[in-house]
């Protein structure tokens, strides 16, 4: 079980930021806070391997976290093709 804080991305819509609450942002890459925007707390959660996520593997997210300090959720890619159709 990790204590994690997920920030949301002002600039870029349906991206996502998971950390350490220890650790915070101190491990994340200035480069990639700088694209992310202005980092804003959306919720904080013990994350555990068996936890469901939306749009996460929660082994994976912990693996990350654990690596290099962060985990980012991209938004999700959408399908051109069907965009817009009912």
């Amino acid at each position: 079980m990790r204590r994690v804080i997920v920030y949301k991305s002002a600039r870029v819509a349906d991206m996502y930021l998971f950390v350490d609450d220890q650790e915070d942002l101190n491990r994340v890459p200035a480069a990639l806070l700088t694209r992310f925007g202005k980092p804003v707390e959306a919720m904080r959660l013990e994350l555990t391997r068996e936890r469901r996520l939306a749009r996460g593997d929660a082994p994976a997210v912990l693996a990350a976290i654990a690596s290099h300090g962060f985990y980012l959720q991209l938004p999700p890619a959408i399908d051109a093709a069907t965009y817009g159709r009912e």
